[in-house]
């Protein structure tokens, strides 16, 4: 619990603080040396003392340990049975002692405390109800032994040794006490209960909170009715879960209390991206300079929400000194030792930074009557309370031991006639019973121990005595106290079960917010609860630091879907950069780790959040690009119908029957088929299209080239004939022959192109190798080599046909039909020589593109070069188209 933070040790005890150390597990072997050292010393004192006092042999009431006792200073009653009691009434230890003239004691602590002041009553008022009633330990008579502990070690080893020895008055003793109702301190409960545990007196802690005390193998005489500070730590690490904190602040003190919960809100965050933005500790010794450190970080820190886990007057110096620097917009999560602090609600310089603070608290339950005990409460009535006096004095300002020798007060004396029945106080407060409730509820888990140890039964007959409902043997056994205390299974009058799992009970929890009221001062209201691990919250009730709105706390904000999360090198995992995801992957989550590459036939849309199905490509009659080369192809069809109306309306003219017509006409033909053969390349591929387009424009060419290659072949037979002394070669080459040269050559094209569409042949294909946001249907071309055959056989017969024509390049200048198709194959030639890379290296559709394009090319280039001139001459220069004309440079020639 946060009462582990505690003040120095006197220097009498050369005793370090817990809290100084790094380790815990080092302090507690420390402490246990320590208690071992005290408890021999304290044994040694009485012995001494009783020897003085038999020397003096007197009979009067004295002290065996020295002249003013710590438990001087207490509530008792005596009974049957004794129940023992811890409470910090007053946490601050005196100034020790360093004259070094008298032997060391411990002498009464200040700084009187009324909220732990009412949790004694608490336990005495749960002690009377149980006495009265019938049903509860019947004929047994409960009493109580209180001591006040200081909130240090010594003073609480002191108290439990006092109690467990049944005090050191030679003459007044309530007996040894059977079980103890404390300590608050988890640190000093860990102490009490290494050095009880040999004895086996039970403890029943009713705010020692540490997560440790639920080992039984190191704590099997702990009990307690608070939980565990496990749980308190997981329901802020959920809240945080809840609401998107990942970059929390913590600051802590430095005990089990503080370091051990953060430790389980560590391990309950580990796997929901919650880390410590930072790491400060606070000690009592240091106080200002931890706060002023703790402090600086929360001011410089990006958190907005920071975790605080100490004792209230700890966090009042760490609000306060952030107030001071004007710190605001910080979300505190407050720890259940302060989230309900009246002490730090009624502080008005407070009121800026602690409004919205959202908090764990101790669950609220009501105690009917406790009020009505406490109100009644006077010096008068209880004489040896001296407790009760020192609240009279905080109250009234007034001292009701005025008058006695013992009296150093400057107050004025009391009148007696003080009440607290209007009083409105902290100890008379009982709207909100917390840690009230647990010690009234310690107090009840040890009646019912009793009461089943005892081997009680409920009386039916309120006339039978009591005394014969229980058994009369009181000699309890410290084991089987320990047993039966496990065992405990009761209902509360609130009607809830009771139990120990353990030494632990079921985690109920409130949580709490600091809001301002209407009058401007702080209050909390109750806006949700913790069962185990079910958090139920109204969220809208909730009034946080920076408003109405929840505020936000990360190193890094969220990455969106469509980029993944990239830690940064040295830096927690809640600080990292977001990185869009490649194309083809994508993200659809929040802050995911890794992008996932779509499926087949899908790519990643522009946002790289969704898997598209890829757009269906292909070079259609559409598309830019398709309507350009389907315009070009039909204009070169039409160009070369044109041609063939002029050569066959102009048929009878020398030059037309110069060129030999009948292949003039058969070439125009295959030309147009060149033509129109690159429109089956253009269009969604199906089987009959990727098939045929190959075929069609692989014939196509090779009738046309085959057509010029006989017209070369012709050009020369005839020059040669003409030659004076060579033999006629017409004879040899005449149309029948030349019409067959041409169907030969095209055969063997056709032999090709069957042998390859009968064994491998193109089919359609969806290309979706290459990356991007589109499937490229295009055909294959199923055996590459068929594919390279077809073009070789092309440009073999366009070589040869190159070849001869440069071997007539000096016919007659008014026959330049070689010239021509010289010009004609150079061309041909250097566009399919170009097509082999431009094929190969582009992509999709643009490949069926450059084929296209290849073939309009090389059509373009023979139609121009070998059939333009000529129409040129019938069209424009018709005085050219004679016989006489053509005649006159042969003539030459032949003189």
């Amino acid at each position: 619990m946060a009462m582990d933070y505690i003040t120095k040790w006197p220097t009498t005890f050369a005793i370090p603080d817990q809290s100084a150390t790094s380790s815990s597990s080092t302090s507690l072997r420390h402490q246990d040396r320590v208690a071992s050292a005290i408890l021999l010393l304290l044994l040694w004192l009485p012995g001494e003392a009783v020897v003085a006092e038999m020397a003096e042999q007197q009979q009067s009431c004295s002290r065996w340990d020295q002249p003013e006792g710590v438990d001087d200073r207490g509530i008792s009653q005596d009974g049957d049975v004794v129940i023992g009691g811890l409470f910090v009434v007053h946490n601050q230890p005196p100034t020790p002692d360093l004259s070094f003239i008298r032997k060391p004691g411990l002498k009464h602590c200040f700084g009187f405390q009324k909220q732990p002041y009412r949790w004694a009553h608490a336990m005495v008022f749960a002690v009377e109800e149980i006495n009265r009633n019938p049903y509860l330990l019947p004929g047994v008579r409960l009493g109580y032994q209180i001591l006040d502990n200081c909130s240090q070690y010594p003073w609480s080893l002191r108290a439990v040794m006092s109690l467990i020895s049944g005090g050191n008055h030679s003459c007044k003793s309530t007996g040894p006490v059977r079980v103890i109702i404390g300590d608050a301190s988890s640190t000093q409960t860990i102490m009490l209960s290494r050095t009880l545990s040999p004895l086996q007196v039970p403890l029943i802690s009713y705010q020692a909170s540490c997560a440790c005390l639920s080992n039984r193998r190191e704590f099997p005489n702990v009990f307690r009715t608070i939980p565990s500070d496990v749980y308190q730590a997981r329901t802020m690490a959920d809240l945080a879960h809840r609401y998107g904190w990942t970059w929390v602040g913590a600051v802590v003190v430095n005990n089990d209390y503080g370091l051990l919960a953060v430790q389980a809100f560590r391990e309950r965050a580990q796997g929901t991206g919650i880390c410590l933005a930072f790491f400060e500790t606070l000690n009592r010794e240091t106080l200002a300079q931890d706060v002023d450190r703790a402090a600086t970080t929360v001011q410089m820190s990006s958190a907005r929400v920071v975790l605080v886990i100490a004792w209230y007057t700890d966090v009042e110096a760490l609000l306060l000194e952030l107030a001071r620097r004007n710190v605001t917009g910080r979300q505190f999560l407050a720890s259940e030792a302060w989230s309900t602090s009246s002490y730090l609600l009624n502080n008005p310089a407070l009121r800026n930074i602690g409004n919205g603070v959202l908090g764990v608290a101790i669950r609220s339950a009501p105690i009917p009557g406790l009020e009505a005990h406490l109100r009644q409460l006077r010096p008068s009535r209880h004489p040896r309370d001296a407790l009760l006096r020192d609240l009279w004095r905080e109250e009234f300002g007034c001292n009701p031991d005025s008058g006695s020798s013992s009296d150093s007060s400057s107050l004025p004396p009391c009148s007696g006639t003080e009440s607290l029945e209007g009083v409105q106080s902290t100890f008379t407060d009982t709207t909100h019973l917390r840690v009230t409730y647990n010690a009234y509820l310690a107090v009840y888990a040890a009646a019912h121990a009793f009461h089943s140890l005892l081997s009680c039964s409920p009386i039916e007959n309120t006339d039978m005595n009591r005394s014969q409902q229980c058994s009369s043997d009181y000699n309890i056994s410290p084991a089987k106290l320990l047993q039966h205390l496990s065992q405990v299974n009761f209902t509360t009058q609130l009607g809830e079960n009771f139990l120990f799992h353990g030494g632990d009970i079921p985690a109920v929890y409130d949580l709490v917010n600091w809001q301002e009221a209407p009058n401007g001062v702080l209050k909390y209201i109750t806006i949700g609860r913790v069962e185990g691990s079910q958090l139920h919250l109204e969220d809208s009730a909730i009034w946080w630091a920076t408003g109405s709105q929840v505020p936000g706390s990360v190193c890094s904000e969220s990455c969106p879907p469509g980029t993944r999360k990239a830690n940064r090198k040295g830096e927690p995992i809640c600080c990292f950069d977001c990185l869009p995801c490649a194309d083809g992957e994508i993200s659809n989550t929040t802050d995911s780790l890794t992008c996932e590459g779509c499926p087949l036939e899908f790519w990643s849309n522009n946002r790289k959040n969704m898997c598209v199905p890829l757009t269906v490509e292909f070079l259609s009659f559409n598309d830019t690009m398709g309507i350009t080369l389907t315009t070009v192809a039909v204009s070169g069809a039409v160009m070369t119908a044109a041609v063939a109306v002029v050569f066959l309306y102009n048929r009878h003219t020398p030059i037309v029957k110069a060129n030999n017509s009948e292949l003039s006409f058969l070439l125009l033909m295959s030309l147009k088929l060149c033509f129109l053969c690159s429109l089956l390349f253009i269009g969604q591929p199906t089987d009959w299209s990727c098939r045929i387009q190959q075929a069609a424009f692989g014939i196509s060419f090779v009738l046309c080239i085959s057509c010029i290659l006989v017209k070369t072949i012709v050009v020369l037979a005839v020059f040669r004939s003409a030659r004076p002394g060579s033999d006629s070669m017409m004879k040899w080459f005449g149309p029948g022959q030349q019409r067959g040269s041409v169907f030969l050559f095209t055969c063997v094209q056709v032999v090709i192109c069957v042998a390859w569409l009968s064994l491998r042949p193109p089919m359609p294909h969806r290309n979706i190798g290459l990356k991007g946001s589109k499937i490229i249907l295009e055909c294959t071309l199923g055996s590459v080599e068929g594919f390279a055959t077809l073009l070789g056989y092309i440009g073999l017969l366009a070589a040869i046909c190159f070849l001869l024509a440069f071997f007539a390049r000096k016919l007659p200048d008014n026959f330049n039909e070689a010239k021509f198709i010289t010009f004609s194959m150079l061309i041909f030639c250097a566009v399919w020589i170009a097509f082999v890379p431009a094929y190969v290296s582009s992509p999709g559709k643009y490949a069926i593109a450059v084929e296209i394009f290849a073939i309009l090319s090389s059509s373009f280039g023979l139609l121009l070069c070998i059939f333009i001139p000529k129409c040129f001459i019938i069209l424009i220069q018709p005085h050219k188209n004679t016989k006489k004309y053509l005649m006159g440079k042969t003539d030459k020639i032949q003189k």
